[in-house]
């Protein structure tokens, strides 16, 4: 399993990656956890999508889009500060240039690469591996995100617990909480799988 960051598809095939990315988000989002999302065509998109963002996938053996995630800077617009301000004391967030937002963050987990015998799927941790790896290489230390309280516990359990800005509160189906991660090298190293492969080549090869 691979890592890849895509800001502008270079090529084809990664303009073709981007579009498996939005068809996986659909049959996570809308298709598996029933979320009141706009899907297209198979594709799930919204607004935040044409902000130019940087997309973290995770690309299998057999090139299939296994995870994603996409990040935005925190001092810009982000779903965070515009969709979800209840989640933040006072509907605030306090942004600073080294923080990013991670959001739309999914994973098949129906692959059988990668299932392995472990409680997490490696794809799970290989994309927490890489979002912490572009994070360093781009100079970015804190991760904001908004997940649900199934997330969190499964944060907590490989070792990279969310720091909560303020109490869930339920969104939707989802019982909702934002908090702060840490984008350091001893994180990334608790967290990446043994075989973690990724074109971020300088942090791997130094952590």
């Amino acid at each position: 399993m691979q890592i890849l960051a895509i800001s502008h598809p270079r090529n084809i095939q990664e303009a073709q990656l981007l579009h498996r990315h939005h068809q996986l988000r659909a049959r996570v989002f809308s298709g598996r956890l029933g979320w009141d999302v706009s899907v297209v065509d198979g594709q799930e998109s919204d607004d935040f999508d044409a902000l130019l963002p940087t997309y973290i996938l995770a690309i299998s053996d057999a090139g299939d889009v296994t995870g994603c995630a996409r990040l935005l800077p925190a001092l810009g617009a982000t779903m965070v500060t515009s969709i979800f301000p209840s989640l933040l004391p006072n509907g605030r967030l306090n942004a600073h240039a080294a923080m990013i937002e991670s959001s739309r963050f999914c994973v098949d987990t129906t692959l059988e690469e990668g299932r392995g015998d472990g409680t997490v799927h490696e794809a799970t941790l290989t994309m927490f591996a890489g979002i912490i790896e572009w994070c360093m290489t781009n100079a970015y230390t804190e991760i904001v995100t908004v997940t649900d309280l199934r997330f969190e516990r499964i944060l907590a359990r490989v070792g990279w617990p969310l720091q909560r800005l303020a109490e869930p509160k339920k969104i939707g189906v989802t019982m909702a909480v934002a908090g702060i991660l840490p984008a350091n090298a001893d994180t990334f190293r608790r967290l990446r799988p043994t075989n973690h492969r990724s074109e971020l080549s300088t942090v791997s090869q130094a952590a």
